[in-house]
C-alpha cells in the first residue's frame, strides 16, 4: 500500500503541519482516512501528525486501510491535492553518509581518507524536511549545493537493542529522499550537521510504501536526474551497511519510535564528484527515482534576499 500525507489545493504551502490529513493511494485516485478508521481504545488521529498515529496504530488498523485501498470510492485524486513529506515533522530524521563503495571511492580522492571503519551517522533537523515535489531553496552563503538520490526508510515502532536477523521487523515503509547538502559547510568541521541542515533539504515521499509491498528492499534501482541528465544509477543491494545492519547499530544507541526517518546512503555521481563540479544552480530540476517506491521531483531556486 501507498500511504501519503497531503493538504487540499489553496491551504497553506509547503512543510506547514497544520491542515495535513492522510490518506492511501489507488493509482491517481485518494482514499481519505482519517473520517474512516476505527482506532482501539476510542484513540483519533491527531491533527498535529496523523501519519504517525497511523504507523503507531497500524497493527490494528492495516486491514481497515487494506479494505478502503481495495474498494472505497474515492475522495480525491492526486490533482486536487499538494503532497506533503509523508513525514511533516519526524520525531528525528537520522542518514548515514559513505555507505555505497563507489561514493566513497568519488568522496576520498585527494583526501587522506580511507572506506570508514564503522557506520558514519548525521541528523538532518526538522527544518530541513521537506515535500516532494516542492522548490529546493539554494542557500545564499553558498555556491555548492548538491544532490543525492537515498532509499528512505521509516520506522514503524518503538524499538531498542534490535537484533540484526528482527530488524525487519520494525520497518513501516520505504519512501524517496534526496539528502541535499552543502558542501562548503558540510566540509569545514568533522560534524556534517550544518551542511546537512539548511531549509528544504530533506525532500522526501511522494508517499510511503509499506514495507510487505516492497519486501527485501536490496534490490532496487535508483537514478537521480538533474535537467534531464542521469548522474546517479545504483541498485540498494550495493549498500555496504543494509537497512537492516543500520537499525542494529542505531538501535544500540537511542530508542527508535515511530515515524522516525532514517536516509539510508547515496551512491556515485553527487555534483562534488565531477571535474569541474557540477553543484546545483537557479533553473535546475532534480527527479530521484527509486524502483517500486516512486519520484520526488524539484526545482532549485535562489533563497529569497529577503529572508
Amino acid at each position: 500500500m501507498h500511504v501519503c500525507t497531503f493538504e487540499h489545493l489553496g491551504q497553506a504551502q509547503s512543510g506547514a503541519v497544520s491542515g495535513a490529513q492522510i490518506g492511501v493511494l489507488r493509482g491517481n485516485e485518494l482514499v481519505t482516512l482519517a473520517d474512516k478508521l476505527t482506532l482501539p481504545h476510542g484513540a483519533q488521529l491527531s491533527a498535529h501528525q496523523p501519519m504517525i498515529d497511523l504507523i503507531t496504530h497500524w497493527p490494528a488498523v492495516r486491514a481497515q486501510v487494506a479494505a478502503l485501498a481495495a474498494g472505497a470510492p474515492a475522495d480525491l485524486t492526486l490533482d486536487n491535492v499538494h503532497l506533503l513529506a509523508p513525514i511533516p515533522r519526524p520525531g528525528k530524521t537520522l542518514a548515514i553518509g559513505l555507505n555505497y563503495l563507489e561514493h566513497v571511492q568519488e568522496s576520498i580522492v585527494g583526501e587522506s581518507r580511507t572506506v570508514p571503519e564503522h557506520q558514519v551517522w548525521f541528523p538532518k533537523l526538522a527544518n530541513a524536511i521537506h515535500a516532494p515535489f516542492d522548490d529546493i531553496v539554494l542557500p545564499r552563503v553558498s555556491q555548492m549545493s548538491d544532490y543525492e538520490a537515498e532509499m528512505v526508510a521509516i520506522i514503524g515502532q518503538r524499538c531498542r537493542h534490535v537484533p540484526l536477523e528482527r530488524a525487519h521487523e520494525v520497518v513501516f515503509g520505504y519512501a524517496v529522499g534526496n539528502d541535499v547538502s552543502v558542501r562548503d559547510f558540510q566540509k569545514r568541521t568533522s560534524q556534517w550537521t550544518l551542511g546537512k541542515s539548511f531549509d528544504t533539504h530533506a525532500p522526501f515521499g511522494p508517499w510511503i510504501t509499506t514495507s510487505d509491498e516492497v519486501g527485501d528492499p536490496h534490490g532496487l534501482e535508483m537514478r537521480c536526474w538533474v535537467n534531464g541528465e542521469l548522474r546517479q544509477h545504483s541498485n540498494t543491494r550495493l549498500m555496504m551497511h543494509t537497512v537492516w545492519s543500520q537499525i542494529a547499530q542505531l538501535t544500540q544507541v537511542m530508542t527508535l519510535e515511530p515515524g522516525d526517518v532514517i536516509f539510508t546512503g547515496t551512491c556515485s555521481g553527487v555534483g562534488a564528484a565531477f571535474s569541474p563540479p557540477k553543484f546545483l544552480r537557479a533553473g535546475d530540476t532534480v527527479r530521484v527515482e527509486i524502483e517500486r517506491l516512486g519520484a520526488i521531483v524539484a526545482h532549485c531556486v535562489d533563497e529569497d534576499s529577503e529572508a
